[in-house]
């Protein structure tokens, strides 16, 4: 039987990209025609005559570049959706950067400075009077116009007035994402599944996020009441501004309505009708935009849990080694600070949730007694069923779990080492591939805003990540963990516990939703009840026992109930008055309290700077761990009630200006600066950047060519086969291989890492990759030589413990990676240095922070030989089928498919799968060439 793919996050979503088979080709020829006359009407009823938008100040002569796929344009109306399902058409601009960005995979190693537009954006100010598609007034409004390029669709802002430039804003996102913004505000809510439908997708979707982010209307309006207060002026502006934004996608929303072009996905999941036009498309509030960035900070910005699994594993390894050495042995694995880890800033430690000589307050559980809380109650119908059962299980885990979808990456040379003398940066957010795609581009312009890039649909008052008139900035998750567990001591009953000594109530958090069929979604009626108990301490996330007390484990993140804070590090990023240099860069995103890694580039600067409020913990307790929620082991500072702290200072989180040379992709800040996940150690797929742009800084001479052909170079690399995999052959090649089927496989992984270990294909478009059976064999082997490798050491119960801490694999193929298949970021989380470290111990080489015990072959060199030709030869026996089973969308066997890259249906338009790359989804390159 072929697997169905397996989805994570929002891998998981079901909208109405899978409208299946709902109607016949000649149904919806008839009701295209229907349809069309209304979208014509709509479109030409808000244009003006084009008009040339001038540059403003830009400062980046020419060679500023990004690309965003799949396109521009994210909204369809129902004609648009059954033409794109019954014969592939695309809106226009749905597609039309999906193929650029494609053909860099294969286009890279010929790229010169004058080609790389052939696979990015000009991303120049302004828009030349020849490339201008339309030019629009919204809402009738004289202080704004929106133009739009013919290239791309792109909308360039331009506003008189601060409250029109945001006006136009708003409604220019909603132009382009109103479907998309509309999901995702369901889904901050915890409201998804009454809104696009029941299936089991949704279900675990809305359970991952509101389980930690169980918000009330008042805790929404709370934060922006806080936010506001906080910030004197700029907390003043950013109200203002975010009232204007929410009154463009209002005016957008009821222009749509009157007009009729509104997205066909409000039609097909029921909430309009596209005969008589009845239903509504609610208007936004203030608050939305809350629920939609605690959605936004959960996937990509909160570093930190997983400390009850840590508990759990410590606990395992202690029962399997003794409580001394189990302790050893898991800190060997934690790796919190290894000295082999590649990190982002040279020679300097910025100490921070570091292991404690003298840990206090611990408070980790019994053997046996950890139960997760169900967060799922009352349930009926579609709501109670085994699908709906494993989808609640598995949004647990990723919810629950320190492994973050972490992602991104970026390179930045200093201009010391480049050919012009001029910084040049490669850089972007690896935010996964989705129809319409989670992020928007735009060009603002207006009075205190001068600024071009990406935001996140529904939050783009202000651009999150582009360039201003003369710097550039981006930013990769960091993964500091600002997140800490408490073992809440239980009193009267199950949902009373102590604080500072009273038996306090929790408070009871709920949301019921309901669902019934639709034409996009024909899953059955259910429903259920999503219940949360909330301590001062964050949400009650397991029970267990402590000593034979009963507790409840509880989860407190410092950007609980405070995600609207960061709204005025992004205002100042945009602000041309504001950044001038590197050091007002840092100081503007030293006001972003989600967990980030920021870079700037300037015509002479470079910079870098670890956002995130990191609390300051009471003195002996270990942050991996759970404490007791007690006075004496909270947060310094810490004040319940608007969860504010006392944070570490801006010069304690890891910063630089001016170094060589800049690189990250989820990797480690700098030494001593433990992050949450697990894995940064030897091997971590930031070394396939650190080689690559090390190499070149001592070359010299960089240019934005070779910047990107190093990025290109490393998004095609198997970190596997170029950092472990050498080593596994030298194992193997200590003496001569006999037996012919290991020799044949050994001959042909030999080949490919002669030949680069690239997954590439054998030219542009085959769909067939080179060297293909030696990266069938190495994916089949990985998982096979890990398990053999350190199980039976391990023993099975710690092996285990450990793989939840972190996952042994995460091929592009791999469904059972925290980012799930087709999503094309790879490497991320797996067990590479530990198979480095061991290997190289085994060869009795020298190992800088080894395991605590050997354990391919216990140590014997022979014996680890023996062990991984034998699980070589397994994997040589596996046929594609068995390596690539296939799924909804491949074939079994089909190996680039396997590995491809889907835009996965956040609506109802559906896209083509393109060939693996490990890259950022928005890109940027940058080099200005001078400065205000």
């Amino acid at each position: 039987m072929p697997r169905r793919t397996s989805h994570t996050t929002l891998d998981r979503l079901r909208t109405p990209g899978r409208v299946t088979g709902f109607l016949k080709t000649a149904s919806v020829c008839a009701l295209i025609a229907g349809l069309l006359s209304p979208l014509g009407q709509a479109a030409a009823a808000a244009e003006v005559t084009a008009a040339e938008v001038t540059a403003a100040n830009d400062y980046c002569g020419s060679q500023c570049s990004d690309i965003l796929p799949p396109g521009q344009n994210g909204n369809a109306t129902l004609a648009q959706i059954l033409l794109n399902q019954a014969f592939g058409t695309q809106p226009e601009h749905a597609e039309d950067q999906l193929g650029p960005y494609a053909n860099l995979a294969k286009g890279y190693p010929s790229l010169t400075n004058a080609t790389i537009n052939n696979f990015f954006n000009d991303a120049s100010f302004g828009v030349p009077s020849d490339q201008v598609a339309s030019t629009l007034h919204p809402g009738g409004r004289s202080d704004v116009t929106i133009v739009r390029d013919k290239k791309t669709g792109v909308p360039h802002i331009t506003g008189t007035t601060r409250y029109g430039t945001e006006y136009g804003a708003g409604y220019a996102a909603a132009q382009d994402r109103l479907w998309l913004m509309d999901v995702f505000r369901h889904v901050g809510r915890g409201q998804l599944t009454s809104f696009a439908g029941g299936d089991p997708s949704n279900q675990g979707l809305e359970q991952q996020f509101w389980r930690n982010a169980p918000y009330t209307e008042a805790d929404l309006q709370a934060q922006i009441d806080n936010a506001v207060a906080n910030a004197g002026a700029r907390g003043r502006q950013a109200l203002a501004d975010v009232n204007a934004y929410v009154a463009g996608i209002n005016a957008y929303i009821d222009a749509s309505d009157s007009g009729r072009s509104y997205p066909g996905e409000y039609v097909l999941t029921g909430h309009k009708d596209s005969v008589t036009n009845a239903g509504t498309i609610e208007h936004f509030k203030t608050t939305d935009l809350v629920a939609l960035a605690s959605v936004i900070g959960a996937l990509f910005g909160s570093g930190g849990g997983g400390e009850v699994n840590n508990a759990l594993s410590l606990l395992a390894a202690q029962e399997q080694y003794g409580v001394t050495e189990g302790t050893k042995v898991w800190e060997s694995f934690r790796e919190r600070n290894d000295p082999e880890a590649v990190v982002t800033v040279h020679g300097k430690s910025f100490p921070y949730a570091t292991k404690p000589a003298d840990p206090q307050g611990g408070a980790l559980p019994d053997a046996g007694s950890v139960t997760t809380e169900p967060l799922v109650h009352d349930a009926t119908g579609t709501g109670a069923g085994q699908s709906a059962t494993a989808a609640s299980t598995a949004a647990t885990a990723t919810a629950l779990s320190s492994a973050k979808r972490g992602m991104s990456n970026a390179l930045v040379v200093s201009g010391k080492h480049t050919a012009s003398g001029h910084p040049v940066a490669v850089f972007g957010p690896q935010t996964g591939y989705f129809a319409p795609q989670l992020l928007m581009l735009q060009e603002i312009q207006g009075p205190g805003l001068s600024a071009r890039g990406a935001s996140f649909a529904g939050l783009s008052m202000y651009v999150e990540l582009g360039r201003g008139q003369d710097y550039a900035w981006s930013a990769t998750t960091s993964g500091q963990d600002i997140i800490d567990t408490y073992a809440v001591e239980l009193c009267q009953d199950d949902y009373h516990y102590l604080y500072h000594g009273t038996c306090t109530a929790m408070e009871k958090i709920e949301r019921k939703n309901s669902w019934a069929p639709t034409t996009a979604d024909d899953t059955a009626a259910g429903s259920y009840t999503m219940r949360v108990w909330r301590t001062k301490y964050g949400p009650v996330d397991y029970r267990a026992t402590v000593g034979g007390k009963k507790v409840a484990y509880t989860t407190l993140r410092s950007s609980f109930m405070r995600e609207a804070d960061s709204i005025i590090g992004f205002q100042m990023l945009n602000d041309p008055d504001y950044v001038k240099s590197p050091e007002t860069f840092q100081s503007a995103v030293q006001h972003i309290n989600y967990t980030f890694n920021w870079f700037y580039a300037d015509s002479t600067h470079t910079a870098y700077y670890n956002s995130g409020d990191n609390p300051v913990r009471a003195t002996g307790v270990d942050a991996d761990f759970p404490v007791w929620a007690r006075s004496a082991y909270e947060w310094q500072g810490w004040n319940p009630t608007t969860n504010a702290a006392a944070y570490t200072p801006p010069s304690a989180h890891p910063n630089s200006i001016d170094q060589d040379y800049y690189i990250s992709w989820n990797n480690k800040q700098a030494a001593d600066y433990s992050t949450a996940p697990w894995g940064d150690g030897s091997v971590h797929r930031g070394n396939l950047l650190e080689d690559r742009v090390k190499k070149l800084v001592a070359a010299g001479g960089v240019t934005r060519a070779a910047l990107v052909k190093a990025m290109a170079d490393a998004a095609l690399a198997d970190l596997r086969a170029e950092d472990v995999l050498p080593d596994l052959l030298k194992v193997i090649n200590s003496s001569t291989v006999t037996d012919s089927t290991a020799a044949a496989a050994v001959s042909r992984l030999q080949t490919w890492l002669t030949a680069g270990g690239r997954r590439t294909e054998t030219s542009a478009g085959s769909k067939a990759y080179a060297n293909a059976d030696a990266i069938r064999i190495l994916d089949a082997w990985w998982p096979l030589l890990v398990k053999a490798e350190f199980e039976p050491g391990l023993g099975t119960g710690l092996y285990t413990a450990m793989t939840a801490n972190l996952p042994v694999d995460e091929a592009p193929s791999a469904a059972h990676g925290p980012t799930g298949a087709h999503a094309g970021s790879s490497f991320q989380y797996g067990w590479w240095s530990y198979v480095d470290k061991d290997i190289r111990a085994v060869l009795g080489e020298t190992v800088k922070g080894p395991l605590e015990r050997k354990y391919c072959g216990g140590g014997s060199l022979s014996a680890c030989r023996d062990i991984l030709i034998s699980t070589l030869k397994t994997a040589a026996g596996k046929t594609a089928a068995q390596v690539y089973p296939g799924d909804d969308l491949c074939a079994a066997g089909n190996q680039w498919c396997a590995d491809s890259i889907v835009q996965r249906t956040l609506g109802g338009i559906k896209h083509y799968n393109i060939s693996w790359q490990n890259r950022p989804t928005y890109q940027q390159v940058v080099e200005f060439t001078s400065h205000r």
